[in-house]
């Protein structure tokens, strides 16, 4: 009986209309992306009106470096997701409890193993982006205080993937709207009353993360049948360990990727002292807001196209692709003109130094204005993971995103040296990715002969 209750109320993804039913997956996805980046920008926004350029640059310093283990679980967490999805698809429900276990035991393995790469890699990380002397002792300890959360974020993002397998997505949203506004208050309270402005925000982010984790944890273990969790269960699945390296971590370094070449346009961007620095941290809250469309509709392709590839429904796999494709680009692209034309009016959010601004207003010109478009070679990508090729998009993404860029920085940046044409590469990067990637979709389909 219980199994029963549970399996009517999960989503059904495998019959009727998906163009409304895709939005309401992803909406509430990219609001929770939103409100999880909200914590960084959060830390920006206060630093930089309560504290000063100085503290606003060695939080802007690390934009990048928090980025690369952010975006690498985040990509990761592709893996649970299709996972789980498929065992939903196929009708193999017998299975799915033991692989929630295994994933959830793989998830705090590998966070306490992120964390002490991370606490090894801090200061390399940030005196590699040629931070300035005057912020790199603070830079550092905000990165530290902020690493000591990647334990809770990879739970958190692991348990929400788990959610998110059958169909739902608002409780994800309610835990990041919780965490969201604790995060905003504490900042207030470490910068305005303790005055530890740096180490402050970072602190604040951590507990966030440490109460989502706890938040999606007990939702898994009030849930029902095959989706219950307990912590005596936890057990290792060689089958699903296998899976989520398999498929997760080539999607966690195609994430990633794209913030270690931000750290090699860092030091670019440094190169133009802490006012370049601080704006462009503001510039990029807006990209990583306009991205989370792209993330949450690339989730909502993998997840249709993971069960009903599951339950061997191709024409619905590929409706779900164009659909995700078409309206991620719809939402994201139009958020991201929305910013950009607003620019003078959304930046001051931030902070009030005129150069500062004119540096965000810049880069929102030069990148935020194209970020829309990053949908379309992400959903691509999750639809070829789904389809079992996952290390093809992770090659293709460091191609363009990393080898291409360092070239980027090597040739044309030293004989133009301008701020602006720094940043054109990221547009420019995002088309050739986009161009190769469909080149490569499409030779798979012939190659398939499946979907």
């Amino acid at each position: 009986m219980e199994k029963e209750i549970a399996k009517k109320k999960e989503k059904n993804l495998l019959e009727g209309p998906m163009a409304l039913p895709i939005i309401a997956f992803a909406l509430p996805l990219a609001l929770s992306s939103l409100l999880q980046q909200f914590f960084n920008s959060a830390d920006v926004a206060v630093v930089g009106n309560f504290a000063g350029s100085d503290a606003l640059a060695a939080v802007g310093a690390n934009v990048a470096n928090v980025g690369i283990f952010v975006n690498f679980i985040v990509g990761a967490s592709i893996g649970p997701n299709v996972v789980i999805a498929r065992l939903i698809g196929q009708g193999r429900r017998a299975e799915i409890n033991k692989a929630i276990h295994s994933i959830m035991l793989f998830a705090i393995e590998l966070g306490i193993i992120m964390l002490g790469i991370g606490e090894a890699l801090s200061y390399p990380l940030v005196a590699f982006t040629g931070t300035p002397s005057n912020v790199v002792g603070e830079a550092l300890v905000y990165l530290r205080i902020y690493l000591l959360g990647l334990p809770f974020m990879v739970i958190y993002n692991f348990g929400a993937a788990i959610v998110r397998s059958k169909g739902e997505t608002v409780f994800p949203l309610i835990c990041m709207i919780v965490t969201g506004i604790v995060n905003v208050a504490l900042n207030f309270l470490f910068v305005l009353g303790f005055h530890i402005p740096v180490s402050g925000v970072a602190i604040a982010t951590t507990i966030s993360n440490v109460i989502s984790s706890i938040m999606i944890i007990m939702y898994l273990m009030r849930d029902r049948a095959e989706f219950k969790f307990s912590f005596r269960k936890l057990k290792s699945v060689k089958s699903v360990n296998h899976s989520l390296i398999w498929i997760g971590f080539p999607a966690g370094i195609q994430s990633m990727v794209f913030s270690i070449s931000n750290v090699f346009i860092q030091t670019g961007i440094n190169s133009f002292g802490a006012q370049a620095i601080a704006g462009s941290s503001i510039g990029l809250n807006f990209e990583y807001y306009s991205y989370a469309f792209s993330t949450a509709f690339a989730q909502a392709a993998i997840t249709y196209y993971s069960q009903n590839l599951g339950a061997r429904k191709y024409d619905r796999c590929n409706k779900a692709f164009r659909l995700s494709l078409f309206e991620g680009l719809l939402f994201g692209e139009t958020l991201s003109l929305i910013f950009t034309i607003g620019r003078e009016f959304f930046t001051r959010f931030y902070a009030s130094a005129p150069e500062a601004l004119a540096f965000a207003c810049e880069r929102m010109m030069h990148v935020e204005i194209l970020e829309g478009f990053t949908v379309t070679y992400e959903v691509m990508a999750g639809v070829l993971r789904s389809r079992g090729h996952s290390i093809a998009p992770a090659v293709i993404t460091i191609l363009w995103t990393v080898i291409f860029r360092i070239v980027w920085m090597i040739i044309v940046f030293p004989s133009l040296h301008s701020f602006g044409e720094l940043l054109d590469v990221y547009p420019i990067s995002w088309f050739l990715c986009f161009i190769t990637q469909y080149i490569y979709y499409r030779f798979t389909l012939q190659k398939d002969k499946k979907v």
